[in-house]
């Protein structure tokens, strides 16, 4: 990384002569420096960036830090850096034992550390019927993808699903169907393109490199282009959240600040999931194959009679292999896969085989993958085992799932920053599954990428025979 005449002093991976009692007590690990290099001003978090989108790509960038400095503690620069991020360095956190670290407030602040190093303009941002609601959004869904099959031989499942998770949200959240209003079938492109404005920085979109880098990675997008699209998303939550919003001037919120507040958490947060991480399930389970489809349809067909053909939470709940197929899947591809946090005060943290002294003000970087993909900490960890978490063996791994911003096994409170919809999340995935397998036996898939998540064309669908 440095030029003829110039010197980059790396921090090296030295052993001092301290040793510290692991967390269990079992054993004194040594206490190391964070190897690591930053690299020169402004050309190290540059050349960082050009690896981590096109040289090397994501998940090589990391495994080779992680080779080469024969530590899961690195430190490193993180996109999108010059001119965007004004300082890009971070400690990575790249296995499972050390990254649970990014969720202990007391030693951490992830306030305005969603995107990480940067922060969007803010002028980007200016219940019991979830189960009637879905299945009706998800039922129209399924024949949208029946009919193009018939036509086509083949069916897109993005846009389908895109449309029946913005109007299952609208009409759930406020009674309102988004396709009855002004927006019409407009508000899933009017999220994409505001959300796009907002992580563009942390994104690829195929475009040539250099072209690519230096149009969104290089200065951020000026906020004014969507300004239209997001001021008609807003007219839309604040027309039709109006009990919602006289909640929130009950607690001293204004109206137009609880608005802003409601079609971020619905928008970013909740339908982004639903965008992503349903094409993902539909992916994974897509790709284990038959075998599997006709136990999930068996599972779940046979509880929901043995229940009277209602299907209901208490329902759910006798669905083992459901539940480990919706957590395997959050594992393996975590829908946010960066986490960030910055350290409040000096203290150690512990990787597998060593331990490493932060100081107060330094960034935290945790790349989620290869913490849910620890092998040490799970067996086959590359594979997608459908019957992971069940069993109490298995459950116990769920701490280890760090999907909501912190352990499945915890619940989301004001102070540990945890997903707000985190309980709603997987109610709503794990009726994805059932809805699906309600009605087919299996179905096969093509898998390409995107942007966001997978790519999913649907090749066929075998209607439900049992």
């Amino acid at each position: 990384m440095a030029s003829r005449g110039a010197t980059v002093e790396p921090i090296t991976s030295s052993i001092s002569d301290t040793t510290l009692p692991s967390e269990t007590g079992e054993t004194k690990l040594p206490v190391k420096k964070i190897p690591g290099d930053y690299g020169l001003p402004f050309i190290g978090p540059i050349k960082d960036r050009l690896d981590y989108f096109y040289n090397q790509g994501r998940d090589k960038f990391f495994k080779s830090k992680i080779q080469k400095y024969q530590s899961t503690v690195v430190r490193t620069n993180m996109p999108p850096g010059p001119f965007i991020a004004s300082n890009p360095k971070v400690i990575a956190l790249l296995d499972g034992k050390s990254f649970p670290i990014l969720f202990d407030v007391s030693k951490v602040e992830k306030k305005n550390l969603f995107t990480g190093t940067y922060m969007p303009s803010t002028n980007l941002t200016g219940g019991n019927r979830v189960f009637p609601e879905f299945e009706a959004c998800y039922t129209k869904l399924f024949k949208t993808v029946e009919n193009e099959l018939n036509e086509k031989g083949q069916s897109s499942f993005e846009k389908p699903n895109e449309q029946a998770a913005f109007n299952f949200l609208g009409r759930a959240y406020f009674g309102s169907n988004p396709v009855g209003t002004k927006l019409e079938t407009d508000g899933p492109s009017l999220i994409a393109k505001w959300v796009l404005f907002q992580l563009a920085p942390v994104l690829s979109l195929g475009l040539p490199k250099y072209i690519e880098d230096l149009l969104i990675h290089t200065f951020p997008l000026p906020s004014f282009i969507v300004k239209k699209d997001y001021k008609r998303l807003y007219d839309f939550f604040y027309e039709s959240a109006g009990s919602v919003l006289d909640e929130a001037e009950k607690m001293g919120i204004s109206r137009e600040e609880a608005c802003h507040n409601l079609l971020f958490a619905t928008c970013f947060n909740t339908f982004g999931g639903m965008k992503i991480f349903f094409p993902n399930i539909l992916k994974w389970i897509g790709n284990a194959g038959p075998d599997l489809h006709r136990s999930l349809a068996k599972e779940i067909r046979s509880v929901i009679k043995s229940n009277g053909g209602e299907l209901s939470l208490g329902a759910m709940e006798q669905m083992p292999l459901m539940k480990s197929v919706v957590y395997e899947a959050f594992r393996i591809e975590p829908p946010v896969p960066a986490q960030y946090a910055k350290a409040k005060l000096d203290f150690f943290i512990e990787s597998h085989d060593a331990v490493f002294e932060v100081k107060k003000g330094e960034m935290l970087f945790g790349y989620q993958p290869f913490a849910t993909k620890d092998p040490i900490i799970f067996e086959r960890a590359e594979e997608f085992v459908p019957e992971r978490f069940m069993g109490v063996e298995g459950e116990k791994l769920l701490k280890h799932v760090f999907w909501s911003n912190g352990p499945e096994t915890e619940h989301p409170t004001v102070e540990n920053k945890q997903c707000a919809g985190k309980e709603f999340v997987v109610l709503i995935s794990r009726l994805f599954v059932v809805e699906l397998f309600r009605r087919y036996d299996t179905f096969e898939i093509e898998v390409g990428t995107s942007t966001l998540g997978a790519a999913i064309t649907i090749k066929s669908l075998n209607k439900a025979s049992f």
